[in-house]
């Protein structure tokens, strides 16, 4: 009859041996013997090490090489125009992005992309999502994510990759982070590794930690105080100054980026803009001229044309604005905002029924976006329709809570369906 191995060993050897379920499950059951299942108890130094270990296990098991991720694979570069089904398949389709965080600016303000993060003034190559509907689009995104990161096919070895959420206690978290006292575990180095990997990497909750736009403005200023020429640094407040109404010095970081050489599309896309909400309006045709011109694919120049027909839609001229949306669309058929303007001028024109085909499709293409969700409600109540007014507009303020002309609307609405 042989004796059976210390738990503890056992455990440490599944770990070894890349068997982390196992790893886990075993820690589960050391821990569950001990009242400190929630923390590791300094006074024993086994409950400790099964906690450590534990936490190390479950980081293992969704842990993904950043190294790799950085690399573009074949499917980045061949595999980009392929359509895929435009609707997903029950139980698939991936979570909305969530909505602003206390103290970050409003979808009103401050656009965000599909992934829920803030539009910045710099894109990092494959950093940013493919178009919706594409065969690079479906690739690049994992299940669970919630960044804006993308997680591409060269981490298509991790099997379970984005699998996070299942791999939770059965009767709640392993950690409880809103409990945990960070700064003790910062004080002992081997914890507090194992600690930080978990969470970077197992609770993968960044988004939570994202919209503190004043404290990112600071830490770019800190950059440029040690480099004064990083561009992405200059770009990114630049950004942050429109954004926050400053138009006149978001031209300034601009202008620096083109006397140091940088010269794209975007610079003078953003430069347009920064002319025309600053009242310099003789840059302003000349700066959306030259972003054409060097607009390097189609998604490029349909940007480029659809702030064009904001320009035009600011000047009064909504002929063009309609031109300019149309051209946005003809380069880019998934331009969800170009839809969403078109429809808006279409609504004037008194064509209701075009209106809410364009916003049809663009809700459809931008769920995150609260702008088409309102305006087919909008249009709909003024039609009668006030079943699909209502579905619209609960769409809307799941998008964006805190829009108080949806909250008047569905306000409204139930008044009038309680009338009935």
């Amino acid at each position: 009859m042989g004796s059976e191995m210390e738990p503890l060993l056992l455990a440490w050897s599944y770990f070894r041996r890349r068997k982390f379920q196992l790893c886990a499950d075993l820690c589960t059951q050391m821990l569950e013997k001990s009242p400190y299942d929630q923390e590791p108890d300094p006074e024993l130094p086994v409950t400790q090490a099964a906690w450590i270990l534990k936490a190390r296990a479950l980081t293992e098991m969704v842990y993904v090489d950043e190294i790799d991720v950085d690399q573009e694979g074949i499917a980045e570069m061949m595999l980009d125009e392929n359509a895929i089904a435009q609707v997903p398949r029950p139980g698939t389709s991936l979570k909305l992005p969530g909505t602003n965080q206390t103290g970050g600016p409003s979808p009103a303000i401050r656009p965000i992309t599909q992934a829920g993060r803030p539009i910045t003034g710099f894109l990092r190559p494959s950093t940013q999502s493919g178009r919706p509907g594409t065969m690079e689009q479906a690739i690049r995104t994992p299940r669970t994510a919630y960044t804006a990161r993308p997680v591409t096919s060269t981490t298509g070895r991790f099997v379970r990759l984005g699998t996070a959420s299942m791999l939770t206690s059965p009767d709640g978290p392993f950690i409880n982070l809103s409990r945990l006292n960070l700064t003790k575990y910062a004080q002992k180095p081997k914890l507090a590794k194992a600690l930080f990997e978990y969470i970077f990497h197992h609770e993968n909750d960044v988004k939570t930690e994202m919209n503190n736009i004043s404290s990112a403005a600071e830490y770019y200023k800190e950059v440029l105080k040690q480099d004064n020429t990083h561009v992405e640094a200059i770009a990114c407040i630049g950004s942050n100054h429109f954004y926050s109404d400053q138009p006149e010095i978001a031209l300034r970081f601009y202008r620096r980026l083109l006397q140091m050489g940088v010269y794209n599309c975007q610079l003078f896309n953003n430069l347009g803009l920064c002319c025309f909400y600053a009242q310099q309006y003789d840059m302003t045709l000349t700066s959306f001229e030259r972003a054409l011109a060097l607009a390097e694919n189609e998604e490029e120049a349909a940007d480029v044309w659809y702030n064009l027909g904001h320009v035009a839609v600011g000047i009064g001229d909504t002929n063009l604005a309609h031109q300019c949306f149309r051209l946005a669309l003809v380069n880019n058929n998934n331009h969800a905002e170009a839809y969403n303007n078109l429809a808006v001028l279409e609504m004037r024109k008194g064509h209701v029924e075009q209106a809410r085909a364009l916003l049809q499709t663009a809700s459809s293409l931008a769920p995150h976006m609260y702008e088409p969700h309102f305006n087919f409600a909008t249009v709909s109540d003024k039609i009668g329709d006030l079943q699909r007014s209502y579905v619209a507009a609960q769409k809307s303020e799941a998008a964006f809570p805190d829009h108080v002309d949806t909250q008047h609307l569905i306000k409204q609405l139930k008044q009038h369906f309680a009338m009935l």
